[in-house]
């Protein structure tokens, strides 16, 4: 099957965009998908984007996203960026802001003048429950207004803030992101027994109220250059811990972000995450069936 594909990154967050918008793709095999992530055999990337006809009401898009692992995932803030301009630049909408399908709701992108991406990406859930975090013999801490779960991972206890943003995310606050040991710890906290779909799990160093420096092993992924729903949680959680003002500067191995909520006055509001998206070429390839 020949496939023709965008070669996308957002931060160095990178994606290989699929159009099943202007017509229909069959299917794709999980084995499929990973070999077009494969960055030896295939295109390579961190995931793969879907664009789709939307299957709900007052939506322009559907977006689904798929880890380089072959599994679909709830969301991804950096893929959402590359999403709206690839349909802008594809002349697939005429719209500077669309509503777009995800698995679990729908979020707004806007492309402004400076070509920079503002994302609506809706608001955190700390409910342990729903992120799904198992907290049955645990004794949390408050710091702020939220909850610290302590962690065991290989021996050692990690207090963790737990946060959807349609996905799950685990956040702790680190001395030194560069020196700490995230290749290692990250695949122990992203397939802990106390997480049942897996997490992220965001490493977090405060530079001033304003500035925080962030690296994250994502479920399915390993580490990335960034990652914008983890961002958003790292924002958010220290946010609610007391550590963070609004809007705070994210710092990645492969660009920054800017993050600003205004959970300290309402934690439903929105979290809304600006940032860069950029084309790197276009082209077509074989895919075994």
């Amino acid at each position: 099957m020949k496939l023709s594909f965008t070669k996308m990154h957002g931060a160095g967050n990178d994606f290989v965009v699929l159009d099943g918008y202007s017509r229909a793709l069959p299917p794709l095999t999980e084995a499929q998908v990973r070999a077009l992530a494969n960055r030896h055999f295939g295109v390579g990337a961190d995931q793969l984007l879907l664009v789709e006809k939307p299957t709900v009401d007052g939506a322009d898009f559907k977006y689904r996203i798929f880890n380089c692992d072959g599994g679909e995932v709830e969301h991804c803030g950096n893929g959402a960026r590359c999403f709206v301009k690839f349909v802008l630049d594809r002349r697939l909408t005429d719209k500077r802001s669309v509503r777009v399908e995800v698995m679990k709701g729908l979020i707004t992108l806007t492309m402004q003048e400076n070509g920079e991406v503002v994302v609506d990406m809706g608001a955190p859930v700390f409910e342990p429950a729903q992120v799904p975090f198992e907290t049955a013999g645990l004794a949390g801490r408050t710091e702020g207004r939220d909850t610290l779960w302590p962690l065991d991972v290989d021996g050692a206890t990690r207090w963790i803030s737990t946060v959807s943003m349609g996905n799950p995310h685990a956040v702790q606050v680190v001395d030194d992101v560069e020196r700490y040991p995230v290749l290692a710890e990250g695949p122990l906290i992203e397939r802990h027994a106390r997480f049942a779909q897996r997490v992220n799990a965001g490493f977090m160093q405060i530079v001033s109220r304003s500035e925080v420096k962030l690296r994250v092993y994502e479920r399915g992924a390993g580490e990335t250059l960034a990652c914008g729903t983890g961002a958003c949680a790292a924002v958010a959680a220290g946010i609610r811990r007391g550590l963070l003002d609004t809007p705070v500067t994210v710092h990645t191995h492969g660009g920054t972000l800017t993050i600003s909520w205004d959970g300290a006055r309402d934690e439903a509001a929105p979290l809304m995450m600006a940032g860069p998206a950029a084309t790197v070429f276009e082209g077509e390839i074989d895919l075994a069936a």
